[in-house]
């Protein structure tokens, strides 16, 4: 199956873009796909137009359409809907999937959350499987998957995100990966943990971390923003590569980075990779 190459928006923050600005600059470096952020309600710097979130409040055939008129298309949406806490999670997460539904996007991407401080690891899956069975019957409905993201505590090793994925049994669940999460939180080696889910992958956070990064964070974190330009870092993209030429469905590689500069850098080192 093929791999291509899109661009989660989040570099646009360093450059305190709007949504439609960061398009545009996607667009132009040529990423085939983008991927936004939406929110619940509304946000003071989105609507002013210096940050990139879009609020669920629109219409989202609108964000369909001007992605649309400037060659991109969307591979999936941040609604990263903290599981482990349902009085958060549930409405977000479902007005996330109905705007994928809408537009016909396939993968809406969350995790299970920082834990509250009060709640044991049983209450957490007790209550991440609530979230997540409301999730996945909606999902299933209108033909979207759910990405799960190693982001947090639980979904930090393979064991975890086995655990996390064994709470539904439901075809609407898969994996969304993020390469630079999954290695600075030290926990699985990073090509074990994608091989090990290689069936189940639905999208690609295509995170880099820099060595520096990683020599004062690993292990003692479980996920980072965004990463570097992906082929400045420690992740090893071929492999990377190599690995989802084996998956059983297209996979889009949205890159996670924190600049413009290094969202045009990542593009073309993931280019020359995959020809």
């Amino acid at each position: 199956m093929s791999i291509k190459l899109g661009l989660n928006l989040e570099f646009s923050r360093h450059h305190n873009m709007s949504f439609e600005k960061a398009v545009e600059e996607a667009a132009n470096i040529g990423y085939q796909y983008v991927e936004p952020m939406v929110h619940l309600g509304r946000q003071l710097l989105a609507e002013g137009g210096f940050m990139h979130s879009l609020s669920l409040s629109e219409d989202p055939l609108r964000v369909k359409d001007f992605c649309s008129n400037h060659g991109v298309q969307i591979s999936a949406l941040s609604s990263h809907s903290q599981l482990c806490k349902p009085d958060m999670a549930v409405d977000y997460i479902r007005q996330g999937i109905r705007w994928a539904g809408e537009m016909k996007v396939p993968v809406v991407n969350t995790s299970e959350g920082t834990k509250r401080s009060w709640t044991t690891e049983a209450e957490d899956f007790t209550l991440i499987k609530y979230s997540l069975k409301i999730a996945a019957d909606d999902a299933l409905r209108r033909g979207v998957v759910i990405g799960l993201e190693p982001h947090h505590q639980y979904s930090a090793s393979i064991e975890g995100m086995e655990r996390l994925m064994s709470l539904i049994n439901s075809p609407a669940i898969g994996l969304n990966y993020d390469t630079g999460n999954a290695f600075i939180a030290g926990q699985s080696d990073i090509y074990s943990y994608l091989e090990h889910f290689s069936d189940r992958l639905v999208h690609l956070h295509a995170k880099d971390i820099s060595y520096r990064q990683s020599s004062k964070e690993r292990g003692k974190v479980t996920g980072t923003p965004v990463g570097c330009a992906c082929g400045d870092g420690v992740v090893d993209w071929k492999r990377v590569v190599e690995i989802c030429k084996k998956v059983p469905r297209d996979i889009v590689f949205s890159v996670e980075c924190g600049t413009l500069e290094q969202a045009q850098k990542s593009y073309l080192h993931l280019k020359s990779i995959l020809g």
